[in-house]
């Protein structure tokens, strides 16, 4: 006659395999959750206006014309008209150029030299 055991061994390796697995979830999407709450922030006694940060854009197109304003100059004619023009505008603006991809990168450069040339010192290159 068969009895059954009396001390039977419990298998917990699935058991273990499971939750390791669920931990494993859990520390990779733990950093990726983002809590967001409302928070109303008092109203000062004393407002005060941020001035939009005024800013020149300069483009330069694939044949070499570059385009300041209304105005568009050849590459030769650039620098001196610019130059002229720049004695009358706040050196303190943003300039942003904005050249055609397909043009060599010594072209680039030499309007990035003009306007430097020209004593703004806040000039960016823009990408896409």
């Amino acid at each position: 006659m068969y009895h059954w055991d009396d001390n039977p061994d419990l298998n917990i390796t699935p058991f273990v395999d499971v939750m390791l697995v669920l931990m494993a979830i859990l520390m990779v999407t733990a950093p990726t959750i983002t809590y967001q709450e409302q928070i109303n922030l008092p109203k000062g006694s004393r407002t005060k206006h941020i001035q939009k940060s005024l800013s020149l854009t300069i483009r330069m197109d694939k044949n070499k014309k570059i385009y300041f304003g209304k105005d568009s100059y050849s590459i030769q004619d650039f620098a001196d008209n610019f130059i002229l023009k720049a004695s009358k505008l706040n050196k303190k603006h943003n300039v942003y150029i904005r050249a055609d991809a397909s043009l060599p990168y010594k072209d680039v450069i030499y309007l990035l030299r003009v306007v430097k040339k020209a004593g703004f010192l806040r000039v960016s290159l823009v990408t896409q």
